[in-house]
């Protein structure tokens, strides 16, 4: 239903401050992170994954941040799509902070850029990736000789070729290199 005689696709969302309230929505597993993320960014909401505050921790798991404000929008439309999440929490302290999963590391001529478990290296100068490493999922060496001697540009998307949660993080540290060598 229209919000104010608009349609919700085509309302720009404000971003997000960092003072303003955040809740998390807590999942049973990665795939229905990903499932999530997918429909409420193409949704237009301002969303984040994160890693999970160490006070939820269960494993190898995400959480995504989200405009309190919104949570009945994002919840119907959740709802809508069959994604249940196991639990909605406001970020009311530091323990419950999501963690950011982005770690930069610049080694001069490398870059390289940690997302949750998973490092990709690249050379500055060329824009080759020179290395890919972290995770204990059984698709990182595929996405490892996919992706080593490519250009940054011409590499696989990880999120294309990689079916687990290191292929995501990998996707993550893939377009966070991309968009800091400014590709």
């Amino acid at each position: 239903m229209p919000l104010f005689g608009v349609s919700r696709k085509k309302v720009k969302k404000a971003p997000s401050s960092p003072n303003a309230d955040r809740g998390i929505l807590v999942f049973e597993n990665t795939s229905e992170v990903i499932r999530a993320e997918t429909i409420l960014r193409q949704s237009g909401w301002a969303i984040r994954v994160m890693g999970p505050p160490p006070e939820i921790r269960t494993g190898c798991d995400l959480v995504i941040e989200f405009p309190l404000i919104e949570k009945l929008h994002i919840l119907r439309r959740l709802e809508e799509a069959r994604v249940k999440p196991l639990q909605v929490l406001p970020v009311s302290g530091p323990l419950l902070k999501p963690v950011d999963l982005f770690h930069i590391k610049d080694f001069g001529k490398h870059l390289m850029v940690r997302a949750a478990n998973m490092k990709l290296t690249v050379d500055k100068e060329t824009l080759m990736i020179v290395n890919i490493s972290g995770g204990g999922c059984p698709d990182v060496p595929y996405l490892a000789s996919s992706m080593i001697g490519k250009h940054l540009a011409a590499a696989p998307s990880p999120r294309e070729i990689g079916h687990t949660l290191c292929g995501y993080a990998l996707q993550l540290a893939y377009e966070e290199a991309k968009k800091r060598c400014s590709l």
